[in-house]
Parts: C-alpha cells; sequence; structure tokens
C-alpha cells in the first residue's frame, strides 16, 4: 500500500469520526428536536452530511488502487475510532464487553492490513 493510499484511508476514517460526531451533536441540539426539517437545517447535521461526503470521495480514490475487500477490511477501523471518539469527547461509556469486540475488530484489521502486501485492485 502507497503513503498516498494509506493517507486517503486514514483521512478517510478521520471524517467518518468527525461526521457521526456532528451528526450525534447535530441531533441532540435543542433546535433539532422541533422538527425533522429544523433537525435537517442545524449546523451539527449538515457539516456532518459534508463530512460524510469527504469520506465517500475519500473512499472512492482508495478503491482505485486497493481491492474492494481489502480497503472494506481496513475501513472496519473507523467502528473502533467511532466508538473510542465518542468515549473521549461525548463521554459516551464503553462496557468492558464492548472493549473485548473492540479488539476483536482491531486484531481483524491487523490481519488483513499484514496481508495487503502484494495485493492488487
Amino acid at each position: 500500500m502507497t503513503p498516498s493510499v494509506l493517507a486517503s484511508l486514514v483521512a478517510m476514517i478521520s471524517c467518518t469520526v468527525a461526521a457521526n460526531l456532528l451528526l450525534k451533536r447535530g441531533a441532540m441540539a435543542e433546535s433539532a428536536s422541533s422538527s425533522l426539517l429544523s433537525s435537517l437545517l442545524e449546523p451539527g447535521i449538515i457539516f456532518g452530511f459534508l463530512f460524510f461526503g469527504a469520506a465517500a470521495v475519500l473512499y472512492a480514490w482508495v478503491l482505485r488502487t486497493l481491492p474492494l475487500n481489502i480497503a472494506q477490511s481496513l475501513a472496519a477501523a473507523q467502528f473502533v475510532s467511532v466508538i473510542v471518539a465518542s468515549s473521549l469527547i461525548l463521554s459516551e461509556p464503553i462496557p468492558l464487553v464492548r472493549w473485548l469486540g473492540i479488539a476483536f475488530i482491531g486484531i481483524g484489521i491487523l490481519i488483513v492490513g499484514l496481508s495487503v502486501d502484494g495485493a492488487t485492485g
């Protein structure tokens, strides 16, 4: 995997994490509770969608180089990242059993990541 593909993958994951955090904050805003339209106009929701769009563009770039089965497996790091970010930034608790699941996902990402050398799209 080239450094530019790795950087694109990390940027995609970062955009996905930011999008999820922004959507959560936007959904929890007082103005978002009055109606669906006001929810869609909440800045957190708007910026969350923009970050998801940026993540999709970056992911499409990654897919130019990596096979889908590898790219999607590595992109699973976004699940771990969102959970950890929600704990650190939103103070959401992570129970022990969830940490176990995070560890399994991490092991799977590591196994796939170690198999990437020589993979072609």
